[in-house]
C-alpha cells in the first residue's frame, strides 16, 4: 500500500493539474500552503460541478470577497447574484452561512479537522474531508465520485453505486498515506479526472497500472457499475416578463427555501402538471411561440413564457420593478436566463 501511495505521487508530482485554487507540488517545495478558505470556496463550487465551469466564478469571488472576512459580509444579494449560473443554489446561501459563522465564532480561521469542520453550516461528509486533507494535511480520505471510479477499478468492486461507498472508502481510507495525505487526495481525483476517466480509461499510462484487478481482469470500464436511476418526471410552469414602459424589469426575489432560493426571478406560476394563470400585474399579456426548457436534478421543467409592456405608475400583485440600468441578466439563475435570452430572441 505504502508503495502505491509512493507512485501516486510520483506521478502527481509530475502530471499535477494547474488550477487557481491549488497549492501545486512545486509550490509546496517553495513553501506554500493551501490557504484553507479558498480549498472551501472551491471545493463548494466543485460540488455537482465541472472544474471548467468553476474557474471563472472561483476568480470572481475571490477577487470580490479575497478572504472569508470579506465574504461575511457581503450582501446576500450581491453573493447570489455572483453565484447566478452556477446552479444548487442552496450551496450559496449556505456559503453566506458558513462564512458568517467562521468569521463570527472562530476569527476568521476556519477549523482543521473534520469534527470541527462538520458543524460548520453547509460542510457535509466530502467538503470536511477535503478541507481537512488538503488544507491541512490531515490523513482523510476524500471521495468524490473520481475516487470512487478508482477504487471501484483498483480493486474490482462490482457491487453497483451507491450501495459501493462504504466498501470503496474503506479502501480509500487504507491507501491513504500519513506523509502528503492532502496531495495524495488531490492525485487520487487527478488519476480519476485524467486517465482513470469514466470511458475508455488510459491503463497503458497509468501510474497504478501493475496492481489494478480491473485491469487485469478486463473489467475496468464497465466500473464502477451503478444501480438504474427512476426516469425524471416533467413539470410545467408559466413566468411572465413584463417591462415598464421606462424600460425596468418586474422581478421578485424568491424565497430562502426551496429550489433557486434567495434568486432573483421572474414572477411566475407553481410548478407542476397543470400551471394555474398567475399574472403578477394586469396587462395584455403575449404569449411566446417557443418554450423554455430547463433540467434539475430530480425533474424537468418546461416553461411558457408570458410578456407585456405596462404603463408607468401600474402597481404589480407581486414582485418589483428594477430600473433598466441596474437590470444584469446575468444575475439571474441560468432557467430564468433562458426565458430572457427566448424573449430577446423572438
Amino acid at each position: 500500500m505504502e508503495t502505491l501511495a509512493r507512485d501516486l505521487l510520483d506521478w502527481y508530482d509530475r502530471h499535477a493539474r494547474v488550477m487557481p485554487w491549488r497549492v501545486g507540488p512545486s509550490d509546496r517545495q517553495r513553501g506554500l500552503r493551501p490557504d484553507p478558505y479558498r480549498v472551501w470556496l472551491s471545493e463548494v463550487m466543485l460540488q455537482q460541478t465541472t472544474v471548467a465551469a468553476v474557474r471563472d466564478y472561483f476568480h470572481r469571488f475571490t477577487t470580490r470577497w479575497p478572504t472569508v472576512e470579506d465574504l461575511a459580509t457581503a450582501e446576500d444579494g450581491a453573493v447570489m447574484g455572483e453565484w447566478a449560473g452556477l446552479g444548487y443554489y442552496a450551496r450559496a446561501r449556505n456559503l453566506l452561512k458558513c462564512a458568517r459563522v467562521v468569521a463570527r465564532d472562530h476569527g476568521g480561521v476556519f477549523p482543521d479537522n473534520r469534527e470541527d469542520l462538520l458543524a460548520l453550516p453547509g460542510i457535509g461528509p466530502y467538503t470536511a474531508a477535503a478541507i481537512s486533507a488538503i488544507a491541512f494535511d490531515r490523513p482523510e480520505p476524500v471521495m468524490d465520485g473520481n475516487v470512487e471510479r478508482v477504487m471501484a477499478r483498483l480493486f474490482d468492486i462490482h457491487t453497483p453505486l451507491p450501495a459501493a461507498k462504504p466498501e470503496l472508502a474503506a479502501y480509500a481510507a487504507m491507501l491513504t498515506p500519513q506523509e502528503r495525505p492532502g496531495d495524495y487526495a488531490q492525485a487520487v481525483m487527478d488519476l480519476g479526472a485524467t486517465i482513470c476517466t469514466p470511458k475508455s480509461p488510459a491503463c497503458g499510462i497509468c501510474p497504478l497500472r501493475p496492481p489494478c484487478a480491473a485491469r487485469a481482469a478486463g473489467t475496468a470500464a464497465e466500473l464502477p457499475k451503478k444501480t438504474p436511476k427512476k426516469p425524471k418526471p416533467t413539470r410545467r410552469g408559466i413566468v411572465y416578463l413584463a417591462q415598464r414602459e421606462d424600460g425596468a424589469w418586474l422581478l421578485e426575489r424568491r424565497p430562502d427555501r426551496g429550489l433557486l432560493g434567495g434568486m432573483l426571478g421572474w414572477p411566475g406560476s407553481d410548478w407542476g402538471e397543470a400551471p394555474v394563470e398567475a399574472p403578477p400585474i394586469a396587462a395584455d399579456w403575449a404569449m411566446l411561440p417557443a418554450e423554455v426548457r430547463h433540467t434539475f436534478t430530480h425533474f424537468h421543467l418546461i416553461l411558457s413564457v408570458r410578456h407585456a409592456v405596462v404603463p408607468l405608475g401600474q402597481a404589480p400583485h407581486s414582485g418589483h420593478f428594477v430600473p433598466q440600468s441596474a437590470f444584469r441578466p446575468s444575475d439571474l439563475p441560468t432557467v430564468m436566463r433562458k426565458a430572457f435570452d427566448l424573449l430577446r430572441g423572438a
